[in-house]
């Protein structure tokens, strides 16, 4: 049985690796294509090109690895069936049942590599591969709003501990790749989401410690938020906001002070999670940023729905390799190898749309998201126990 196990795991690893190689090629090519129309501005070149496509393929091996142990046990599997070698097998004493016990043990393998692009490499490469990006382009992080980038943070007593105060809204026009904020708009409400005060920077500069330091500052304070010091003094650091909202009045003062600092929940790290792709994300960085706008009574469930499939995707490969086992039982009057190869293909394709449309279903119709991201896995996985149970029965 051992001998029979490694020759399924050499035939089926050597499959999927060809098959993963031909897949990766078609997307670098599909991504350098794309990138072909950014060449020449700035500094931006074509080797920059090609070291940003080439940053980008742990990302496409997380996405293409269950397409392509599809398509590779498939091809494995119809080898087996065309040369005979799968009736032998099972007239030797092999069952469904170990065969897809040795199926499944060279999918763990599978299984195991993708998570490691998915959780370690991808979202290191990633975040790189933008950075190189805009370096050599000379900009900064690009945004989805002409305004900059937005978000919400709350104000508590004492620093990022205590009762909470209030909250703040972040407005940013530029994130540049080094962590600097350019030109920083905060407003600050109080509990009952009166205004009261708005500060602009020139530039942010993250300390540590969940503190920002402010450049060239404006604060305009409403109501008497807080009781400014002498001129020429800075606030102290870690004073917060005095709740002196009892009463209504339109008293306002402004002032400039040439740095600030601000404690805040917002680290670049969340400003960055932010203004990415939730499928080059991990899994943890999903849980952090879920956190924080469920916090900030923030809609969370497109990025519940990308921490799951984070989770459940991966998995998949087991379903997809239980789905091609019953290939093995076709003989080649079922049809040859080619045709067999185009059906997995269309197989992969069709779960891979599925599950696209499943996310943005639960999306729209707010579906639990746990149950969103493993319904397109159940489907399949019906679907494999339903071949192994005819094939064997036919």
């Amino acid at each position: 049985m051992k001998i029979l196990q490694r020759y399924f795991a050499v035939n089926i690893a050597q499959a999927v690796f060809f098959v993963l190689v031909a897949l990766l090629s078609l997307t670098a090519f599909m991504d350098l294509t794309g990138e072909l129309g950014a060449v020449g501005q700035g500094g931006y070149m074509i080797q920059h090109a090609f070291l940003y496509v080439l940053m980008l393929l742990p990302g496409h091996v997380y996405e293409v690895m269950p397409m392509a142990a599809l398509i590779g046990t498939i091809f494995t599997m119809a080898q087996f069936a065309a040369s005979s070698e799968f009736t032998i097998m099972r007239a030797s004493s092999m069952s469904t049942r170990m065969a897809a016990w040795m199926v499944f043990r060279v999918a763990i393998v599978f299984v195991l590599i993708t998570f490691v692009f998915g959780e370690l490499i991808t979202p290191r490469t990633a975040p790189l591969a933008e950075r190189l990006k805009l370096s050599a382009k000379g900009t900064a992080v690009s945004q989805e709003f002409r305004s900059g980038m937005w978000t919400k943070d709350i104000v508590r007593s004492d620093g990022v501990r205590g009762p909470v105060t209030g909250s703040r809204f972040f407005n940013v026009r530029q994130f540049r790749a080094d962590g600097q904020l350019v030109g920083v708009n905060l407003y600050e409400f109080d509990t009952n989401f009166r205004l009261r005060s708005l500060i602009t920077a020139a530039s942010a500069t993250f300390e540590g410690n969940n503190t920002w330091r402010l450049a060239d500052v404006t604060e305009t304070l409403f109501s008497n938020s807080r009781v400014l010091p002498p001129p020429g003094q800075q606030v102290p650091k870690g004073e917060r906001v005095q709740n002196t909202f009892g009463q209504e009045t339109s008293a306002v003062a402004t002032r400039k002070l040439a740095s600030m600092d601000l404690i805040s929940e917002i680290t670049p790290k969340i400003l960055s999670v932010s203004s990415s792709d939730p499928d080059r994300m991990s899994a943890n960085e999903l849980a952090v940023y879920t956190r924080h706008l469920a916090e900030n009574k923030q809609g969370a469930d497109r990025f519940k729905i990308a921490f799951w499939k984070k989770l459940i995707d991966p998995l998949a490969i087991f379903v997809l390799m239980a789905l091609a086992l019953p290939f093995a039982y076709l003989h080649s009057r079922s049809g040859g190898i080619s045709l067999k190869i185009f059906i997995g293909i269309m197989i992969g394709v069709s779960f891979m749309l599925i599950n696209t449309l499943f996310s943005h279903l639960g999306l729209l119709s707010t579906w639990p998201p746990f149950f969103t991201a493993i319904a397109p896995s159940l489907l399949f996985l019906a679907l494999a126990l339903g071949a192994l149970w005819w094939v064997e029965r036919h």
